[in-house]
Formats: structure tokens, sequence, C-alpha cells
């Protein structure tokens, strides 16, 4: 019967994210006519759309947010990642910080709204094969985060856990970013249990999925800070936040 529901569910979702993504392209590309700014608003309201369509599976979202993080604030975001859906999820959840993403160059290509965004957006789209390309890619994004007061959004896992557990860290990308600005606050992020809703490479998704997302308080930056020893401290507080996050969906 699970299985099932999963199926009529299915349908309808995958109908309104392909619909978001269509509808929202050309709406991007109007906006972009009259400025960067007014495409992030029209991206920022494509990712909480398609995270309303989630609800459509049963999907479920639980926030632990800290009231320090402030709207239309700077930050350096460093998360996990276990899903595709990652990015809607936190891109509406941080509506306000406007975040940009450190993406693989081969998602900018054929994927309606995500690419265009992708492309035109002030994201750092890096060749993986590059390690130099990439590292400038992301210093360069550090270079929008001082200069527009942006958010960039970071996954030093490098790819996602298709089970959940939390991979090792891949330090050079994140350094780089810490290096290029220095003087902008670190927020460290976790999600669990979004890597369910591609358990089946979404055919079908399952239905009333839980997620859970931490948002933690954000880390002040000194010019003579160990930054190995503060991205030591992201990753154990993320590391935390995901055993507290299985223990309360345990109970």
């Amino acid at each position: 019967m699970r299985t099932l529901r999963d199926w009529i569910f299915t349908g309808p979702f995958l109908l309104a994210f392909g619909t978001l993504l269509l509808v929202f392209d050309p709406a991007q590309r109007l906006a972009r006519l009259f400025g960067q700014r007014p495409q992030e608003y029209v991206v920022g309201a494509l990712q909480w759309m398609l995270l309303r369509a989630l609800t459509i599976c049963g999907t479920r979202v639980v926030v632990e947010r800290s009231p320090a993080v402030r709207p239309r604030s700077p930050y350096l975001v460093v998360a996990n990642h276990q899903s595709i859906f990652d990015i809607p999820i936190f891109g509406a959840l941080l509506y306000t910080n406007f975040p940009k993403y450190v993406s693989k160059r081969s998602l900018a290509r054929w994927i309606p709204s995500i690419s265009y965004n992708l492309r035109r957006g002030g994201n750092a789209l890096i060749d993986r094969g590059d390690p130099g390309q990439a590292v400038d890619a992301i210093r360069q994004l550090a270079t929008s985060v001082r200069e527009r007061g942006v958010a960039a959004v970071i996954f030093p896992e490098g790819t996602r856990a298709r089970h959940g557990a939390l991979g090792p860290f891949k330090r050079r990308g994140t350094m780089a970013l810490l290096e290029a600005a220095p003087d902008t606050p670190v927020v460290p992020m976790c999600i669990d249990q979004s890597w369910r809703l591609l358990r089946h490479n979404m055919l079908p998704v399952p239905f009333g999925t839980t997620v859970r997302v931490w948002i933690g308080d954000p880390i002040s930056r000194h010019p003579d800070e160990d930054r190995e020893a503060l991205l030591d401290r992201v990753e154990a507080e993320i590391h935390a936040a995901l055993a507290r996050q299985r223990a309360a969906a345990a109970t």
C-alpha cells in the first residue's frame, strides 16, 4: 500500500516540479533585463514554490534556525549535502540572503530555470578536473559576497551523500572561500533525510518524508584566526547537529 501511495502522489509532484521550472525560466530571463537583483527575487520565489511543491508528496521540513542569522547579511554557509532538493530548501530558508552556490559546471547546461540561474545568477561554476579554475571561481564568488552582501553556500563533501552519511570534507575549495572573504561570518548548516526523497531516483518519491534542517550561529572572523581550526569547528558542529537530528527523529 505504501508503494502505491508513493506512486499516486509522485505524478502530481513531478508535474508541478517540472511546470515550475519551465515557467520560471522565462521569468528569470525577463527579470534579468532589469538587473541581477530582480532576477534574484524571481529565483527566491522559484525556490519557495519548489519547496511548497514537495508538500504534494507529504514532505515536511522541520527547521532549527539560529536567531543570530540575519536577513540581507553576507555569510559563508558551509553545509552537508544529501540531495538535489537541498538547493530549493536552502534557497527558501536563506531567501533574504540571496544564496549563491558552488556547483559543477555541467549543471549549467540543460536544466530549465536551474541552469540559467547557475550561469547568470552569480554562482561559482567549477570544473572538478581543473583545480586551478575551481579555486579561481570560488574566489570570484567570495568577491561577490563582499561587494554585494550575498551568501555563498559550499558543500565541502564535494558530492551528495546518497545514503545520508556525512563524508569527509575536501578542504581546498572551502579554504579558498574563507581566505578570499576573511571578514565574512561563517554559518554552519546541516540537513538530514533529504536523501530519502531520491532513494528511488524519484520513481517514486517516498511519501511522508520529514527533512530536518539546522542553521547554526554565525561564527565571527578575525585577522589572526586559524582557518583549519575554524573548518574543524564547523565540521564538528555539523556532525553534532546530524546526531541531534537523528536522535530527535528516533523519539
